[in-house]
């Protein structure tokens, strides 16, 4: 891990509430898919979040932070960032990243911004010359305009035959057609066989929760589920 200072080179809005924030480092400080950066505010004031890219795309790195009127973990920081246009981070942490070789199926699941931890694995395995797994992307949101990549994945499991995309929304609207309710309950009702796959997943430590005790329940073996929330609940 090392401490730097970041260039912040595009804060875009996706949503009302959730931007997409690429900082250029000083340096290239490689990582693994599915690690996170802290955010250093203070001496004792460091905020996580994960890191939605790939190394390859380095010394440039992409963040996606859901940041509510209401939430001042996430507005403080882009407070910040709009301010000075740099930002200090340390990276790279966490030790759920994926695992390679892959040798099971992959089950990506996120619960809002737990979006951008799932997307740098996702797109780190579909980068590789093989995929010799499938790879199921479950995405939980309240409404469909809360889904910002939802377009591209939907072109990604075309162009893939091993990807597949499942959003789940809670308040669909009528036209709606794919899943419905919480996203773990729709992982359960699509996939009877926990324990032959590999389960990545983020989201709010609720989730993470509820996800770890359901699906343990149903024979997955706890080291087969990643997740550095994990650590904390």
């Amino acid at each position: 891990m090392k401490q730097v200072t970041s260039q912040v080179v595009t804060i875009e809005a996706l949503t009302e509430v959730v931007y997409r924030v690429v900082l250029a480092l000083p340096e290239r400080l490689n990582f693994a898919p599915g690690q996170y950066l802290q955010v250093v505010m203070g001496e004792r004031d460091k905020r996580p979040f994960s890191i939605a890219s790939t190394a390859t795309e380095l010394p440039q790195l992409e963040l996606h932070i859901g940041a509510h009127p209401d939430n001042a973990y996430a507005t403080e920081v882009l407070e910040r960032m709009r301010e000075h246009g740099q930002i200090e981070v340390e990276l790279p942490l966490g030790s759920a990243s994926l695992i390679e070789p892959v040798t099971r199926p992959l089950i990506l699941i996120a619960g809002g911004t737990g979006f951008s931890y799932t997307w740098s694995i996702l797109q780190a395995y579909l980068a590789q010359a093989e995929q010799p797994q499938p790879v199921t992307l479950y995405w939980g949101a309240k409404q469909l305009s809360d889904l910002y990549y939802h377009e591209r994945l939907q072109k990604l499991a075309e162009r893939y035959a091993q990807f597949s995309y499942r959003p789940v929304l809670e308040y669909p609207d009528s036209d709606w057609s794919g899943a419905t309710g919480l996203v773990h309950m729709a992982v359960l009702a699509e996939q009877a066989e926990l324990a032959h796959a590999d389960i990545y997943v983020a989201g709010r430590f609720e989730m993470v929760r509820v996800i770890r005790d359901a699906f343990v329940a149903q024979g997955l073996p706890i080291a087969q589920l990643h997740g550095d929330a994990l650590a904390f609940i």
